[in-house]
């Protein structure tokens, strides 16, 4: 039997290259994301508004957490634009934009992305990632979620006020670099479920906007949690009638929640301390979108409720009576207290 001649060795496989990101949206979660990316040497593009723009070229991008050392980002080490163009050579495309502007970012992008480029949804609300498929039929659209909360806490700075796990659809390349920038980051399976279980808990960031408050003083205060409370039951009835099972996210089930949000305050600490453990400066998204004269996701929010409500004949008058609150307050901002706030939302029902 002729011998086998020996293989010869094989030279190493070369690195594999890190992927190339781009953030359309690069507001507070956009910043926040893209910004950890490229800290840990990732080749990251963020997009967004001209003025937003300007800040992080004059000043670069601040990351901090009250549980680390800041983050600093001097203005070389960030590639900043102001359209989707800048998307083109991206392997993945977060996009972080509001709900409001799913759409023209679908078909700006849709003109722009090279093939085989994947695209994540940081969005609140539920359509977005339909939104997008449906202008990117070609692409791969996945489902992620922030679950913890983020604020820009000063020009060009971006702060994490509570600990959390990012949430995305299957991919290893992306958990990998999410996990490379020291952000904790959980694959599933079950992001549809996931959404509508975060949609619940982001129903407080009406409440917290209309309160003028921290996160932490706001639902430190039982009248607001009442509040809360009200609006997950409307939307706890809304999902019953159309099927919908929202995800367990934490300590309690989604059904028990709107009761442990009306206990009164001593109880709600020791039974669900974990809520208030909230950095001083965190704040609602939609707080901050008041703050700087910018329209809300309030449609995408208790908008959501009130037409899933509809369509299966039921009612959700508090998150109804939110939307007009909230729109009213776009146009003249103003506080409510919490007892006048309930008061409000009771009467509405």
């Amino acid at each position: 039997m002729p011998s086998v001649p020996p293989v010869p060795p094989q030279p190493p496989a070369p690195p594999l290259s890190k992927p190339r990101f781009a953030v359309l949206g690069a507001g507070t979660i956009g910043c926040h994301l893209g910004g950890h990316l490229r800290a840990a040497g990732y080749d990251v593009t963020l997009i967004g508004r001209p003025a937003a723009m300007d800040v992080l070229r004059e000043r670069g991008l601040t990351l901090s957490t009250s549980v680390r050392p800041p983050v600093h980002l001097a203005p070389e080490r960030l590639t900043l634009a102001t359209g989707a163009q800048a998307a083109a050579d991206a392997d993945y495309v977060l996009v972080t934009v509001k709900s409001a502007g799913t759409a023209t970012a679908a078909r700006e992008l849709a003109a722009q992305l090279a093939p085989g480029a994947v695209v994540v949804s940081f969005q609140n609300g539920l359509r977005n990632p339909a939104t997008l498929r449906a202008a990117l039929p070609g692409h791969t659209v996945l489902a992620g979620m922030v679950p913890y909360n983020v604020v820009r806490s000063g020009p060009g700075t971006v702060h994490q006020g509570m600990p959390g796990r990012l949430m995305t659809e299957p991919d290893a390349t992306l958990v990998t670099a999410f996990r490379a920038a020291h952000l904790a980051v959980e694959a599933r399976t079950d992001m549809s479920e996931v959404q509508h279980a975060k949609l619940l808990l982001n129903l407080n960031n009406a409440v917290n906007a209309l309160s003028g408050l921290p996160l932490r003083d706001q639902l430190g205060e039982r009248a607001y949690r009442r509040c809360l409370a009200l609006c997950q039951r409307e939307a706890l009835a809304a999902y019953r009638a159309a099927g919908l099972t929202p995800a367990r996210l934490g300590p309690t089930a989604p059904a028990v929640t709107p009761y442990v949000l009306a206990l009164p305050d001593g109880l709600f600490r020791r039974l669900a301390g974990a809520t208030l453990r909230i950095d001083a400066q965190a704040r609602s998204s939609m707080w901050e979108d008041l703050q700087r004269g910018r329209a809300t996701e309030i449609d995408s929010l208790q908008g959501e409720i009130v037409a899933l409500a509809a369509a299966h004949g039921r009612t959700a008058p508090a998150n109804a009576r939110l939307v007009t609150l909230v729109r009213a307050a776009e146009a003249a901002p103003r506080t409510w207290q919490g007892r006048e706030l309930y008061a409000e939302l009771r009467a509405a029902r």
